[in-house]
Protein backbone atom coordinates (compact mmCIF):
# COMPACT_ATOMS: atom_id res chain seq x y z
CA UNK A 1 0.00 0.00 0.00
CA UNK A 2 1.41 3.33 -0.89
CA UNK A 3 2.30 5.82 1.38
CA UNK A 4 -0.26 9.14 1.31
CA UNK A 5 1.73 12.16 0.26
CA UNK A 6 1.22 14.96 2.73
CA UNK A 7 1.97 17.73 0.25
CA UNK A 8 -1.11 16.80 -1.58
CA UNK A 9 -3.18 17.03 1.29
CA UNK A 10 -1.95 20.57 2.09
CA UNK A 11 -2.72 21.35 -1.65
CA UNK A 12 -6.26 20.35 -0.79
CA UNK A 13 -6.89 21.97 2.07
CA UNK A 14 -5.39 25.43 0.50
CA UNK A 15 -7.83 24.58 -2.67
CA UNK A 16 -10.70 24.38 0.33
CA UNK A 17 -9.66 27.62 1.89
CA UNK A 18 -9.66 29.53 -1.22
CA UNK A 19 -12.95 28.42 -1.98
CA UNK A 20 -14.26 29.41 1.39
CA UNK A 21 -12.49 32.80 1.00
CA UNK A 22 -13.93 33.45 -2.40
CA UNK A 23 -17.50 32.67 -1.35
CA UNK A 24 -17.34 34.83 1.94
CA UNK A 25 -16.22 37.35 -0.91
CA UNK A 26 -19.39 36.58 -3.22
CA UNK A 27 -22.12 36.17 -1.13
CA UNK A 28 -23.87 38.96 0.70
CA UNK A 29 -26.35 38.22 3.46
CA UNK A 30 -28.83 40.15 5.34
CA UNK A 31 -28.43 41.65 8.69
CA UNK A 32 -31.58 40.94 11.55
CA UNK A 33 -31.45 42.48 14.63
CA UNK A 34 -34.13 43.46 17.32
CA UNK A 35 -33.38 45.65 20.43
CA UNK A 36 -35.84 45.52 23.52
CA UNK A 37 -36.69 48.70 25.21
CA UNK A 38 -36.14 48.45 29.87
CA UNK A 39 -39.15 46.49 29.93
CA UNK A 40 -37.69 44.14 27.77
CA UNK A 41 -40.22 44.68 25.29
CA UNK A 42 -39.26 45.23 21.28
CA UNK A 43 -38.28 48.54 20.44
CA UNK A 44 -36.44 48.59 17.48
CA UNK A 45 -36.08 46.75 14.10
CA UNK A 46 -33.97 46.29 11.84
CA UNK A 47 -33.26 43.32 8.55
CA UNK A 48 -31.09 44.94 5.73
CA UNK A 49 -28.09 44.47 3.83
CA UNK A 50 -24.86 47.25 3.60
CA UNK A 51 -22.47 47.31 1.15
CA UNK A 52 -19.47 49.85 2.30
CA UNK A 53 -16.59 50.98 0.10
CA UNK A 54 -13.43 52.85 1.39
CA UNK A 55 -10.56 54.47 0.03
CA UNK A 56 -7.68 55.02 2.42
CA UNK A 57 -4.24 56.10 2.11
CA UNK A 58 -1.99 52.33 1.77
CA UNK A 59 1.04 54.02 1.58
CA UNK A 60 2.96 57.39 0.23
CA UNK A 61 1.04 58.68 -2.36
CA UNK A 62 -0.99 55.51 -3.02
CA UNK A 63 -4.48 55.10 -2.23
CA UNK A 64 -6.50 51.74 -1.74
CA UNK A 65 -9.92 51.14 -2.13
CA UNK A 66 -11.85 47.80 -0.35
CA UNK A 67 -15.30 47.46 -0.20
CA UNK A 68 -17.21 44.96 2.29
CA UNK A 69 -20.36 44.04 3.41
CA UNK A 70 -22.06 44.41 6.94
CA UNK A 71 -21.61 40.87 8.44
CA UNK A 72 -24.42 38.86 9.68
CA UNK A 73 -23.24 38.84 13.19
CA UNK A 74 -23.17 42.46 14.78
CA UNK A 75 -23.84 43.47 18.31
CA UNK A 76 -26.05 46.46 19.82
CA UNK A 77 -24.32 47.35 22.21
CA UNK A 78 -24.86 51.33 22.58
CA UNK A 79 -28.71 51.29 21.05
CA UNK A 80 -30.97 53.13 23.05
CA UNK A 81 -35.17 53.56 22.48
CA UNK A 82 -37.26 56.50 23.73
CA UNK A 83 -40.22 58.08 23.21
CA UNK A 84 -39.27 61.15 20.78
CA UNK A 85 -35.26 59.71 19.49
CA UNK A 86 -33.92 55.99 19.11
CA UNK A 87 -30.92 54.65 17.97
CA UNK A 88 -29.82 51.39 16.48
CA UNK A 89 -26.14 50.80 17.09
CA UNK A 90 -24.39 47.83 15.29
CA UNK A 91 -20.69 47.05 16.28
CA UNK A 92 -18.75 44.66 14.31
CA UNK A 93 -15.44 43.55 13.85
CA UNK A 94 -12.35 45.32 15.27
CA UNK A 95 -13.46 48.69 16.31
CA UNK A 96 -16.56 48.94 13.45
CA UNK A 97 -19.87 50.72 14.07
CA UNK A 98 -22.77 51.59 12.35
CA UNK A 99 -25.51 53.80 13.81
CA UNK A 100 -28.87 55.34 12.42
CA UNK A 101 -30.32 58.12 14.13
CA UNK A 102 -33.99 58.21 14.25
CA UNK A 103 -36.63 61.11 15.07
CA UNK A 104 -40.00 60.91 15.96
CA UNK A 105 -42.83 63.60 15.67
CA UNK A 106 -46.52 63.35 15.92
CA UNK A 107 -47.42 60.32 13.56
CA UNK A 108 -44.78 59.53 11.67
CA UNK A 109 -40.67 59.15 12.27
CA UNK A 110 -37.81 59.35 10.07
CA UNK A 111 -33.53 58.58 10.20
CA UNK A 112 -31.84 62.04 10.80
CA UNK A 113 -28.35 60.81 10.27
CA UNK A 114 -26.55 57.56 9.57
CA UNK A 115 -22.80 57.77 11.31
CA UNK A 116 -20.48 55.09 9.83
CA UNK A 117 -16.95 54.58 12.27
CA UNK A 118 -14.10 52.22 10.85
CA UNK A 119 -11.54 51.59 12.51
CA UNK A 120 -7.93 51.61 9.82
CA UNK A 121 -5.73 49.97 12.14
CA UNK A 122 -8.00 46.50 11.27
CA UNK A 123 -5.30 45.34 8.96
CA UNK A 124 -7.83 42.69 8.17
CA UNK A 125 -10.17 44.74 6.24
CA UNK A 126 -7.76 47.91 5.80
CA UNK A 127 -3.85 45.87 4.51
CA UNK A 128 -1.10 48.39 4.26
CA UNK A 129 -2.63 51.53 6.36
CA UNK A 130 -0.79 54.23 6.89
CA UNK A 131 -2.99 55.49 9.95
CA UNK A 132 -4.19 53.71 12.59
CA UNK A 133 -7.09 55.72 13.80
CA UNK A 134 -10.57 55.25 14.15
CA UNK A 135 -12.23 57.55 11.33
CA UNK A 136 -16.46 58.31 11.34
CA UNK A 137 -18.66 59.77 8.84
CA UNK A 138 -21.66 61.37 9.14
CA UNK A 139 -24.56 61.26 6.01
CA UNK A 140 -28.01 62.32 6.18
CA UNK A 141 -30.55 59.90 5.17
CA UNK A 142 -33.58 60.19 2.77
CA UNK A 143 -35.87 57.74 4.74
CA UNK A 144 -38.65 59.95 5.78
CA UNK A 145 -42.37 60.36 6.64
CA UNK A 146 -42.55 56.72 8.09
CA UNK A 147 -46.20 56.39 9.41
CA UNK A 148 -45.89 55.05 13.05
CA UNK A 149 -46.27 51.44 13.85
CA UNK A 150 -45.79 50.77 9.60
CA UNK A 151 -41.95 49.42 8.97
CA UNK A 152 -39.93 51.02 6.27
CA UNK A 153 -38.96 49.04 3.28
CA UNK A 154 -37.50 49.26 0.38
CA UNK A 155 -35.54 47.05 -1.91
CA UNK A 156 -33.98 49.43 -4.21
CA UNK A 157 -30.49 50.87 -3.56
CA UNK A 158 -30.04 53.79 -1.59
CA UNK A 159 -26.32 55.00 -2.27
CA UNK A 160 -25.02 57.29 0.63
CA UNK A 161 -21.96 59.24 -0.92
CA UNK A 162 -19.26 61.21 1.78
CA UNK A 163 -15.68 61.85 1.76
CA UNK A 164 -14.17 58.64 0.80
CA UNK A 165 -16.51 56.27 2.05
CA UNK A 166 -19.85 55.27 -0.27
CA UNK A 167 -22.69 53.00 1.60
CA UNK A 168 -24.81 51.09 -0.58
CA UNK A 169 -28.12 50.02 1.36
CA UNK A 170 -30.75 47.15 -0.40
CA UNK A 171 -33.22 44.99 0.71
CA UNK A 172 -33.74 47.56 3.87
CA UNK A 173 -36.67 47.02 6.72
CA UNK A 174 -36.69 49.01 9.70
CA UNK A 175 -39.39 49.89 12.20
CA UNK A 176 -38.30 52.61 15.37
CA UNK A 177 -40.94 53.29 17.98
CA UNK A 178 -42.34 50.03 18.26
CA UNK A 179 -45.80 49.90 19.54
CA UNK A 180 -47.11 47.66 22.19
CA UNK A 181 -43.71 45.13 21.85
CA UNK A 182 -44.79 43.83 18.04
CA UNK A 183 -43.63 44.20 14.88
CA UNK A 184 -46.13 46.25 12.43
CA UNK A 185 -46.90 43.62 9.15
CA UNK A 186 -47.65 46.92 7.38
CA UNK A 187 -45.06 48.76 5.64
CA UNK A 188 -44.03 52.40 4.26
CA UNK A 189 -42.68 51.59 1.17
CA UNK A 190 -40.06 53.89 -0.17
CA UNK A 191 -40.62 55.65 -3.55
CA UNK A 192 -37.84 53.94 -5.12
CA UNK A 193 -39.64 50.70 -4.72
CA UNK A 194 -43.20 52.61 -6.40
CA UNK A 195 -41.51 53.54 -9.28
CA UNK A 196 -39.73 50.53 -10.30
CA UNK A 197 -42.42 48.53 -10.05
CA UNK A 198 -44.10 50.21 -13.54
CA UNK A 199 -40.80 49.20 -15.08
CA UNK A 200 -40.29 46.44 -17.24
CA UNK A 201 -37.53 44.37 -16.62
CA UNK A 202 -35.96 44.28 -19.75
CA UNK A 203 -32.57 44.59 -19.62
CA UNK A 204 -31.34 41.17 -18.01
CA UNK A 205 -31.03 38.24 -20.99
CA UNK A 206 -30.10 34.50 -19.53
CA UNK A 207 -29.19 31.97 -21.89
CA UNK A 208 -29.20 28.60 -20.89
CA UNK A 209 -26.34 27.80 -23.47
CA UNK A 210 -22.87 27.33 -23.00
CA UNK A 211 -21.07 30.29 -21.48
CA UNK A 212 -19.65 32.35 -24.32
CA UNK A 213 -17.13 34.67 -24.63
CA UNK A 214 -19.00 37.39 -26.56
CA UNK A 215 -21.74 39.21 -24.81
CA UNK A 216 -25.44 38.34 -26.36
CA UNK A 217 -27.30 41.39 -25.49
CA UNK A 218 -27.04 44.73 -28.48
CA UNK A 219 -24.47 47.31 -27.68
CA UNK A 220 -25.36 49.32 -24.56
CA UNK A 221 -26.67 53.14 -24.65
CA UNK A 222 -23.79 55.64 -23.81
CA UNK A 223 -24.59 57.29 -21.05
CA UNK A 224 -22.69 60.96 -19.47
CA UNK A 225 -21.54 60.69 -16.00
CA UNK A 226 -19.93 63.65 -13.91
CA UNK A 227 -19.20 64.71 -10.61
CA UNK A 228 -18.99 68.51 -8.98
CA UNK A 229 -17.79 69.04 -5.61
CA UNK A 230 -21.05 71.06 -5.30
CA UNK A 231 -24.41 72.57 -7.22
CA UNK A 232 -22.49 75.53 -7.60
CA UNK A 233 -19.46 73.94 -8.98
CA UNK A 234 -18.54 72.63 -12.54
CA UNK A 235 -17.50 69.31 -13.37
CA UNK A 236 -14.29 67.63 -11.73
CA UNK A 237 -14.71 64.10 -13.43
CA UNK A 238 -16.61 63.40 -16.75
CA UNK A 239 -17.25 60.02 -18.23
CA UNK A 240 -19.01 58.85 -21.12
CA UNK A 241 -19.58 54.94 -22.24
CA UNK A 242 -21.69 52.30 -22.42
CA UNK A 243 -21.29 49.08 -19.75
CA UNK A 244 -22.31 45.75 -20.33
CA UNK A 245 -21.49 43.72 -17.56
CA UNK A 246 -21.27 39.45 -18.07
CA UNK A 247 -21.09 36.91 -15.31
CA UNK A 248 -21.44 33.81 -14.08
CA UNK A 249 -23.82 31.84 -11.62
CA UNK A 250 -23.21 28.26 -11.43
CA UNK A 251 -23.88 26.53 -15.10
CA UNK A 252 -25.23 29.53 -16.72
CA UNK A 253 -23.73 33.30 -17.86
CA UNK A 254 -25.92 36.10 -18.06
CA UNK A 255 -25.61 39.41 -19.61
CA UNK A 256 -26.99 42.80 -18.72
CA UNK A 257 -26.23 46.10 -19.56
CA UNK A 258 -26.48 49.70 -17.61
CA UNK A 259 -29.30 51.69 -18.42
CA UNK A 260 -28.17 55.67 -18.41
CA UNK A 261 -31.11 57.17 -17.50
CA UNK A 262 -32.34 54.85 -15.02
CA UNK A 263 -28.51 55.26 -13.05
CA UNK A 264 -27.71 57.71 -10.22
CA UNK A 265 -24.49 59.09 -10.15
CA UNK A 266 -21.91 59.53 -7.30
CA UNK A 267 -18.49 59.79 -6.46
CA UNK A 268 -15.89 61.95 -5.25
CA UNK A 269 -13.17 64.05 -6.48
CA UNK A 270 -9.30 64.17 -4.67
CA UNK A 271 -6.06 65.09 -5.06
CA UNK A 272 -4.48 62.46 -6.10
CA UNK A 273 -7.54 59.95 -6.56
CA UNK A 274 -10.86 59.92 -7.81
CA UNK A 275 -14.51 57.68 -7.62
CA UNK A 276 -17.02 57.60 -9.80
CA UNK A 277 -20.34 55.57 -8.40
CA UNK A 278 -23.24 54.53 -10.80
CA UNK A 279 -26.03 52.77 -9.27
CA UNK A 280 -29.30 51.14 -10.83
CA UNK A 281 -31.50 48.22 -9.64
CA UNK A 282 -29.16 45.64 -10.75
CA UNK A 283 -25.76 47.29 -10.72
CA UNK A 284 -23.50 48.99 -8.23
CA UNK A 285 -20.10 49.83 -9.98
CA UNK A 286 -17.55 52.12 -8.29
CA UNK A 287 -14.32 53.23 -10.42
CA UNK A 288 -11.42 54.22 -8.97
CA UNK A 289 -8.49 56.52 -10.58
CA UNK A 290 -5.35 57.49 -8.80
CA UNK A 291 -2.35 59.61 -10.32
CA UNK A 292 1.16 60.38 -9.76
CA UNK A 293 1.13 63.85 -10.34
CA UNK A 294 2.12 63.20 -14.03
CA UNK A 295 -0.04 60.05 -14.97
CA UNK A 296 -3.36 59.06 -14.25
CA UNK A 297 -4.80 55.35 -14.66
CA UNK A 298 -7.80 53.27 -13.30
CA UNK A 299 -6.71 51.78 -10.45
CA UNK A 300 -10.01 49.68 -8.54
CA UNK A 301 -12.82 48.36 -9.86
CA UNK A 302 -16.02 47.50 -7.70
CA UNK A 303 -18.79 45.65 -8.87
CA UNK A 304 -21.96 44.40 -7.43
CA UNK A 305 -25.02 42.92 -9.15
CA UNK A 306 -28.24 41.89 -7.67
CA UNK A 307 -29.75 39.35 -9.90
CA UNK A 308 -33.57 38.65 -10.29
CA UNK A 309 -32.33 35.25 -8.23
CA UNK A 310 -29.88 34.13 -6.40
CA UNK A 311 -27.20 35.54 -4.01
CA UNK A 312 -25.71 39.50 -5.10
CA UNK A 313 -22.42 38.73 -7.21
CA UNK A 314 -19.72 40.66 -6.09
CA UNK A 315 -16.21 41.24 -7.75
CA UNK A 316 -13.58 43.82 -7.03
CA UNK A 317 -9.91 43.90 -8.45
CA UNK A 318 -7.88 46.94 -6.38
CA UNK A 319 -4.25 46.31 -8.64
CA UNK A 320 -5.15 48.06 -12.24
CA UNK A 321 -3.23 49.90 -14.49
CA UNK A 322 -5.61 50.70 -17.93
CA UNK A 323 -6.90 53.98 -19.08
CA UNK A 324 -3.94 55.51 -19.14
CA UNK A 325 -3.16 59.32 -19.53
CA UNK A 326 -1.58 62.44 -19.00
CA UNK A 327 -3.25 64.17 -16.15
CA UNK A 328 -5.52 67.40 -17.50
CA UNK A 329 -6.28 65.46 -20.37
CA UNK A 330 -8.39 62.75 -20.99
CA UNK A 331 -8.50 58.57 -22.23
CA UNK A 332 -10.62 57.58 -25.32
CA UNK A 333 -11.82 54.09 -26.59
CA UNK A 334 -14.30 54.15 -29.08
CA UNK A 335 -13.98 50.27 -30.04
CA UNK A 336 -15.50 47.83 -27.46
CA UNK A 337 -12.71 47.07 -24.60
CA UNK A 338 -13.29 43.99 -22.60
CA UNK A 339 -12.44 44.17 -18.95
CA UNK A 340 -11.99 40.28 -17.32
CA UNK A 341 -12.22 41.92 -13.51
CA UNK A 342 -12.52 38.11 -11.87
CA UNK A 343 -13.17 34.76 -13.73
CA UNK A 344 -16.64 35.19 -12.63
CA UNK A 345 -17.47 39.01 -13.99
CA UNK A 346 -16.81 40.53 -16.95
CA UNK A 347 -17.21 44.18 -18.43
CA UNK A 348 -17.49 45.68 -21.71
CA UNK A 349 -17.08 49.43 -22.38
CA UNK A 350 -18.10 50.74 -25.67
CA UNK A 351 -17.87 54.79 -26.84
CA UNK A 352 -15.65 55.35 -23.77
CA UNK A 353 -13.99 59.21 -22.68
CA UNK A 354 -13.13 59.80 -19.30
CA UNK A 355 -11.52 62.52 -17.70
CA UNK A 356 -11.03 62.42 -13.77
CA UNK A 357 -8.22 65.29 -12.94
CA UNK A 358 -8.27 68.48 -13.91
CA UNK A 359 -11.55 69.06 -15.88
CA UNK A 360 -11.67 72.84 -17.51
CA UNK A 361 -15.01 74.39 -17.76
CA UNK A 362 -17.47 70.91 -18.01
CA UNK A 363 -15.11 70.13 -21.22
CA UNK A 364 -13.28 67.07 -22.18
CA UNK A 365 -9.44 68.01 -22.86
CA UNK A 366 -7.43 66.28 -25.44
CA UNK A 367 -7.47 62.88 -25.48
CA UNK A 368 -4.95 59.97 -25.59
CA UNK A 369 -6.30 57.03 -27.98
CA UNK A 370 -5.87 53.55 -27.20
CA UNK A 371 -3.90 51.42 -29.59
CA UNK A 372 -7.74 49.95 -31.02
CA UNK A 373 -8.27 53.58 -31.91
CA UNK A 374 -5.38 54.74 -33.32
CA UNK A 375 -5.03 54.54 -36.90
CA UNK A 376 -2.12 56.21 -37.61
CA UNK A 377 -0.46 52.81 -37.28
CA UNK A 378 -1.99 51.69 -40.59
CA UNK A 379 -0.25 54.03 -42.48
CA UNK A 380 3.34 52.92 -42.24
CA UNK A 381 1.39 49.29 -42.97
CA UNK A 382 -0.22 50.16 -45.86
CA UNK A 383 2.14 52.30 -47.62
CA UNK A 384 5.05 48.91 -46.65
CA UNK A 385 2.21 46.89 -48.50
CA UNK A 386 2.10 48.99 -51.30
CA UNK A 387 6.03 49.52 -51.79
CA UNK A 388 6.22 45.32 -51.07
CA UNK A 389 3.82 45.07 -54.27
CA UNK A 390 5.23 47.40 -56.27
CA UNK A 391 8.81 45.79 -55.91
CA UNK A 392 6.96 42.17 -56.74
CA UNK A 393 5.32 43.65 -59.73
CA UNK A 394 9.02 44.93 -60.88
CA UNK A 395 10.73 41.70 -59.94
CA UNK A 396 8.30 39.92 -61.85
CA UNK A 397 8.43 42.25 -65.64
CA UNK A 398 12.15 41.88 -64.92
CA UNK A 399 11.58 37.72 -64.54
CA UNK A 400 9.36 37.69 -67.71
CA UNK A 401 11.44 40.34 -69.90
CA UNK A 402 14.85 38.38 -69.57
CA UNK A 403 12.86 35.00 -70.52
CA UNK A 404 11.44 36.28 -73.49
CA UNK A 405 15.14 37.85 -74.41
CA UNK A 406 16.42 34.59 -73.91
CA UNK A 407 14.66 32.45 -75.93
CA UNK A 408 15.16 35.37 -78.90
CA UNK A 409 18.81 34.69 -79.22
CA UNK A 410 17.70 30.89 -79.17
CA UNK A 411 15.87 30.83 -82.29
CA UNK A 412 18.33 32.90 -84.19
Amino acid sequence: MEKADPRAAIIIFQCLFKTIVNLKLHLSHATEVSVNNTENKLCLYANLMVNFSVTYEGGVNKNETVIFVLPENVTTEGSTCDNTTSTLKLSFGDGHSWAVEFTKQNKTYQVDTIVFSYNLNDSSVFPNSTSKETKSVTVNSIITNVSVDTYYSCKSKDVLTVESVIQTLYDVALQAFVINGSKSDTDTVCSADMTSTTVAPTTAVTSTAAPTSTPTLPSPTTGKYSIAPDVNSTACLMATFGLQISYKQGDKEETINLVPNMTQVGGACRANSSDLMLTSDTITIMFTFINDGKKFHLHALNVTVMPATGAPVVAASTNMSIWAATVGSSYMCNKEQTLNVTDTLTLYTFELRVQPFKVNKGEFATAHECSLDDTSILIPIIVGAALAGLILIVVIAYVIGRRKTYVGYQTL
